[in-house]
This record gives C-alpha cells, structure tokens and sequence, in this order.
C-alpha cells in the first residue's frame, strides 16, 4: 500500500497547476477502506502515523543517552583525555542549537516530513562517522551531526504531531515524545553495557531506518498543506487521518477560516514576533522551556551516578531504579494529560521538584556538616527519585506540548525555534554549570534549584492557560487575541 502524498507543482502563465500522485486516484478509495476503524473517531492511521513520528523522538533518545555508557571504552580505544571527552560529550547540544535555529523554517519550507527526513540524514550520516572514527576529530564531526539532526527532531515532532492529532488525543499523543525520548535514554544506557560503542553507534540508526521507510506510508500536516494553499491535499491528509466515516467538515472549515485569517496578515519578520498580538504565546513557549531547563534536569541527568556515589548508595542500582521510574512515570504523565489538563500536571510536577531538590539540600547539608549521617545516603536517594518522578509526570512532555499548541501557523516556525534554541541553550548552561557548583557548593546547588523550580511554580500559575478539549485554531486565536 503506497500512501505518499507529494505533489508536484507546476508554473505555467503565473498559474500553480496542481498534479497528484496516482495514490488518492484510483487507489483513494480502497486507501481509505484500509483506513476504517470501528472506532471510527480515532481511526488507526492517527496511531499509525504519531508512532512514526515519534520514531525521531526515539533517535533523539539514542543520541542523548550514547556518550553515558560509551565513555570508558571510547577513551581506552581513541586515547582521548578527559577533555577530548567532554568536548565529545558536549558538542552534541552545540548540533542541537544549530538544529533548533534551522528547524523551523526547515519545517516551514519542506514540510514537517521533509524536516525528518533531513534530520534522518544528518543522524545517519553522524552515526557512520562515529562508527569509522579513529581519531577524536571525526568522533566530534559525528556527534555534531547526530546533535544537529536531535535539534530538529525536538521542535518537529511535537508540531507534526500537535497538528495532525484530534484535539481529545493531542495531549497523550504529543506526550509520547518525551515517553520514546526517556526510553530511548534508558535503553542505550541497558545495552550500551553489553555492546561496544561502535555496535551502539549503528543501533542508534535503527530508528532513523523506520522513520525513513514510515514516512513514505503517512500523511503530511493538513495545517501545513492548507497554509500552503494545497487545498485538496490539505482535505485529502485531514480525511486520511480521520477515517473514511469521519465527517471532516466542520474541522476543515475551522483550519481553513484560521489559516485564511492570518494570511491577510503581513508574513512576521523576526523581529514581528515580540509584538504585542504574538508576546503573549512567545512569553509562555520560551518560559515554559526556561522552566524546563533551569531547574536543574541535566545537571542531576549527567551526574546521576556521582550523586549517588557521594550519597553513599550503588550508583549502579541508583541509575537502574532511575531509568525505570522515568519510563514508567511519563507514561502515566501521558494517560492524565487529556483528563487533568496540562496545567495541573505542570503545578504538580513543579511541587514535586522543589520538595526532591530540597530533599537533596539536605542531604547534602548533613554530609557536609557531619551531622545524621545515618539519613544520608536515604534522603539523598529519596530526593532525587522524587525529583526524577516530578520531572517526569509535568515539566519533561508538558512544555513540548503546549509549544505545539500554542504558536499561530504563521509564526510556528520562528517563534517555535527560538523556544526550542532557548531549551537547548538551557540544557548546555544546565550541564556546564552543574559541577562548578557543585564545588561551589553540593547543598546550594540544590536550594539554587528549589528556588528555580518555586518561580516555575508562580509563572505556571500566573501565565500558562490550560490548553486541553480545545483544537490548535480556538486556542491560538484566544492567546494571540
């Protein structure tokens, strides 16, 4: 069964001239029998076409969680020093950065399955150079590359699958993101124990490889095909995705109004974003990332096993429990997000970080000052469960979700890259400040990040709207009024 969409456009006199493959010719109809489901609101193909989608999410997983269980044998084989290492380890949010600046006109221009494929590219392309590596210079260009392809991947699957999920699901499906991205962590720090680095590098395409072949056998964004004026094909991938009993009616009108609305806006330059109509979703896409990253999570994520081990507990055991609690709690965090609503997962997980990180203090504290020993290594451990277990139920899928929802079509691409630069900017000064302060201070480090994570708490409350039950159009046209 071939379900790909592309169309070739054609300029004669000033004229676009619209030409479908032969798919949803004669095959049309016997595509969209395949597509029927009992429960024909939620046909298969929506479920078909987010586990594709969130195949990058996976990938990106598999490059995170790559340097972690590979950093012995890497430095044994290539003799790389420490500091070779860490720029190796590193070097893979500066590709990040890259990616999210690129991503969303990417996604914009090409389409948000063009977007995959480059990142597809970029990902296989750095795995093989990591594999064939003999030298700390290739190694870098690789993962590099892998960073480059993880920093697309971030902003558009979140979108693609925000766009083509109905409104009762969007949540569960969006937040399968971050619950591929926690696995994929997990999983490669399992197998990465077994398999050398060089066999972890060409598990690490496997992903790309089902994406790749998936893409040919799923829809585009209907947004997107109706923001570029392809009508039929925008009906074509909304009524695909909806099942063939679906009455797709009164959705499609509602996305076309909308998009027919902002096009008699002037296309937003970048700095037309920080008007007044727009600051509002711009306020609350890159706080919530600021949230995100500043509370701590990828200085507690790298150095898991050392708090452990200055906690007095095997950081073995410690990082096994770890891994499982993050799995499981995301996907809990996913079967609540449609029935709580974003923001009270978001308050919940937000309390939950304070109490893990002031756990921690004082852990930390007692060690320091030699006092209770005895409840070290307990509160230690209890602390960062917990604020493992919080990240995972609000604060780790909830911002990427409501970055999906919140940006009107027409500025998706730009604002949606800056808050996604902004994460990942985060992620790097998180991950390089954390052992300054640690020497600094171990306990003040945690009631640094008790405090950040107390402001979350309040800019949660104060700007964050709750976004569930409602379609992208009405809450965007709510936020941006």
């Amino acid at each position: 069964m071939k379900m790909k969409m592309e169309i070739k456009e054609d300029v004669e006199g000033g004229k676009h001239k619209i030409i479908t493959e032969p798919l949803l010719g004669e095959n049309k109809n016997q595509l969209l029998h395949e597509t029927k489901d009992h429960h024909h609101n939620h046909p298969w193909m929506v479920y078909f076409t987010t586990f594709i989608a969130v195949c990058g999410s996976y990938e990106f997983g598999a490059c995170a969680g790559y340097s972690s269980p590979t950093q012995d044998a890497i430095r044994k084989d290539l003799s790389l020093s420490l500091a070779e290492y860490s720029l190796f380890g590193s070097i893979l949010t500066f590709g990040a950065m890259i990616g999210a600046i690129t991503s969303g006109p990417i996604a914009d221009f090409v389409g948000r399955k063009g977007a995959m494929r480059v990142s597809s590219a970029f990902c296989i392309a750095g795995w093989l150079v990591i594999y064939f590596s003999k030298g700390p210079v290739p190694l870098d260009i690789g993962r590099l590359a892998t960073g480059y392809g993880m920093g697309v991947f971030s902003f558009v699957v979140p979108v693609f699958v925000a766009e083509i999920a109905p409104k009762e699901l969007r949540g569960a499906l969006t937040t399968l993101n971050q619950f591929m991205i926690v696995t994929a962590v997990s999983v490669s720090f399992i197998i990465g124990t077994v398999l050398s680095w060089r066999d972890l590098a060409i598990i690490g395409m496997i992903p790309t490889a089902v994406l790749l072949l998936g893409l040919f056998f799923i829809p585009e964004s209907p947004r997107w095909l109706a923001k570029r004026g392809r009508a039929k094909d925008f009906v074509a991938a909304l009524q695909i995705l909806r099942g063939k009993d679906a009455d797709i009616s009164q959705e499609a009108k509602e996305i076309q109004d909308y998009i027919t609305s902002l096009e008699l806006l002037a296309k937003p330059k970048m700095l037309d974003l920080f008007q007044r109509r727009y600051l509002r979703s711009l306020t609350i896409g890159i706080g919530l990332m600021v949230c995100q990253q500043f509370g701590g999570i990828n200085g507690v994520c790298f150095y898991t096993s050392s708090i452990f081990d200055l906690a007095g507990f095997p950081s073995a055991t410690g990082s096994i429990v770890y891994a499982i609690l993050q799995i499981i709690i995301t996907g809990v965090g996913a079967t609540l997000i449609d029935k709580a609503g974003r923001k009270p997962l978001l308050l919940v997980s937000g309390s939950g970080l304070v109490a893990g990180c002031i756990f921690t203090a004082v852990a930390f504290y007692l060690k320091v000052h030699n006092v209770g020993l005895g409840a070290v290594p307990t509160l230690a451990v209890t602390g960062i469960l917990v604020y493992i277990g919080s990240f995972s139920i609000g604060m780790g899928a909830v911002p990427w979700v409501v970055m999906s929802e919140i940006f009107p079509v027409n500025i998706k691409g730009q604002a949606g890259s800056i808050a996604t630069l902004v994460n990942w900017f985060g992620a790097w000064l998180c991950s390089y400040t954390f052992n300054f302060l640690m020497s600094w201070s171990s306990y003040g480090t945690f009631v640094l990040y008790a405090a950040i994570n107390a402001l979350a708490i309040l800019f949660i409350v104060v700007a964050v709207p709750e976004t569930k039950g409602k379609s992208l159009e009405q809450l965007q046209a709510a936020i941006n009024a």
